[in-house]
């Protein structure tokens, strides 16, 4: 954006076309989707009920005290709209094991779901309304992703938060019915608040990212439906969001018509930062098709664009945290057949695995410029032989079928453990019929059971 140039108006062109959404025009594909998000996200939730961060944001809720207006899914606490945003974005995002776009350079269900239960529920919204509402969210936080990629997230900026408010904000506003007007101010107060630094990976912080953003999205919504003003062209003017934390600027990505960015999200089913999983789909497959012994790998060589450096290339990682980001340690794990999906592969027992150790020992990575920000090539060299392959999970899945069967069988997995198989299937049935039920009743299902 050069000194002295035209500006156009990104934000409020943005809330025109999120306002403008109705559940009656959502294509099919995208109801799909949605859905599909929607379900995952709550797995995730629900799976990292135990984590220690979320309880000690939980303890800290009830020491603060609040208005008992939404439920904290970890332990059934009832607190405010705020802590439950706070509490429970944090708790989709716990265990990295939730969706991503990389038009945000982020996790986007992590952030917005958080945020329309915990205000839904307080307002007694719509299954109906919440899914128009996420869609809104969604697609806003893509395109002010895609305004600002990539120097933002190269800078050091963590997406997830600083871009998933304004999704946030937006995804509340339409909940609450607030008009354009109204709508831009949420997303200034919301740009005002939001932070995330990339340097916070491996530490608790990155999952606390999540809960941050959602809980500013829900504060801006309500503070703007309050009459509280701000900017409302923060993503595009002078000294604003996109100048003030970007190199780049381009709005002919943000605007561009006739897309639905909620078609490139991706999933995870390996329980470690997305930018590892390109290299586990591929020692993976090495393992498989040359029936590779890990005692006699001499060398691995992993290929990966250079801005996973800043991301996942933890060379030594000491804790389960650090493990989900080091590709050496997700390259070891697969190699030596460990479940790259279970939740305690990345703990104390496989980091102090000697054959895991002796593997990442042996371990080269390559930083490259050029190629997809998800695209990897591994090579092993076992007794004198060497063999290689390649892979992108930067790509989404085009069978929607077959991704929800591997999503139906990652929710029962996880939901399962800890609501018993009977009621994990009555909540997977309650979201496929979203738009029949009210918020409060998808929460309820969620009550722990022991």
């Amino acid at each position: 954006m050069k000194p002295g140039m035209p500006v156009q108006p990104v934000t409020r062109a943005l809330v025109d076309r999120a306002l403008a959404l109705a559940p009656d025009t959502l294509p099919a594909e995208v109801r799909t989707l949605a859905l599909q998000c929607i379900l995952d996200t709550f797995g995730v939730m629900l799976a990292a009920r135990d984590e220690p961060l979320v309880r000690l944001l939980a303890d800290a809720a009830r020491e603060e005290g609040g208005r008992q207006q939404a439920t904290v899914l970890c332990d059934g606490l009832r607190a405010s709209v705020a802590q439950a945003a706070l509490c429970n974005g944090t708790l989709a995002h716990a265990l990295d094991y939730d969706d991503v776009n990389l038009n945000i350079n982020g996790h986007p269900s992590a952030v917005f779901l958080p945020a329309l239960l915990a205000l839904g529920e307080s307002i007694d919204a719509s299954g109906r309304d919440l899914l128009v509402a996420f869609v809104a969210g969604y697609e806003l936080a893509c395109r002010a992703g895609a305004l600002v990629q990539p120097d933002h997230y190269a800078r050091g900026f963590h997406s997830t938060a600083t871009v998933g408010a304004f999704g946030a904000a937006m995804a509340c506003s339409r909940l609450l019915g607030l008009d354009a007007a109204r709508s831009g101010h949420a997303l200034g107060i919301a740009g005002t608040r939001a932070s995330g630094l990339k340097a916070m990976f491996g530490t608790d912080c990155k999952a606390y990212h999540a809960g941050l953003a959602a809980e500013d999205g829900v504060r801006a919504a309500l503070l703007a439906q309050r009459g509280m003003s701000s900017r409302t062209d923060v993503l595009e003017c002078r000294q604003g969001f996109a100048a003030a934390l970007s190199n780049d600027f381009h709005p002919d990505r943000a605007l561009v018509p006739d897309r639905w960015f909620i078609r490139d999200n991706l999933f995870k089913y390996h329980a470690a930062c997305y930018g590892t999983h390109s290299t586990i789909e591929c020692a993976l497959r090495l393992r498989a098709e040359h029936a590779l012994d890990p005692a006699a790998i001499d060398r691995i060589v992993i290929r990966v664009e250079k801005v996973n450096d800043g991301t996942c290339n933890i060379a030594w990682p000491e804790s389960s945290h650090e493990a989900k980001f080091s590709l050496r340690f997700t390259a070891a794990l697969a190699l030596c057949g460990g479940d790259t999906g279970a939740l305690d592969s990345y703990g104390s027992g496989h980091l102090a695995d000697s054959r895991i150790r002796r593997l990442i020992e042996r371990t080269e990575v390559e930083l490259v410029e050029g190629c997809p920000t998800m695209f990897t090539q591994v090579a092993v060299t076992a007794g004198g032989r060497e063999v290689r392959t390649e892979h992108d999970s930067g790509v989404p899945l085009s069978d929607l079928a077959l991704q929800g069967s591997r999503l139906d069988a990652k929710f029962a997995s996880l939901a399962g453990r800890v609501l018993g198989s009977r009621r994990a299937a009555e909540l997977s049935s309650a979201i496929r019929s979203l738009e029949d039920v009210r918020v409060r009743d998808l929460v309820a299902l969620c009550a722990p059971t022991d």
